[in-house]
């Protein structure tokens, strides 16, 4: 399994609907074995989720950023 190309295709799937947000963020490993379909052993579980939640708040910083560019009249 190719983590990075899973974890992108997880984080654009979460973004993309805000009841799996909250599902994510009050149960991550149950949320993500759901959309994979399949249970996960703690020590792959783990990497995956984190990867996900530094994904989904790096991209949430650069959307912040955005929006205060576009305070100052930049973007």
């Amino acid at each position: 399994m190719d983590i990075k190309a899973k974890i992108d295709e997880l984080v654009k799937k979460i973004k993309g609907d805000k009841g799996l947000t909250e599902k994510f963020a009050k149960e991550p490993v149950k949320t993500v074995e759901g959309l994979l379909g399949v249970d996960l052993p703690e020590e792959q579980a783990k990497p995956l989720i984190d990867g996900i939640k530094a994904k989904l708040n790096l991209d949430n910083v650069g959307d912040i950023a955005g929006k205060l560019g576009g305070l100052f009249g930049k973007k």
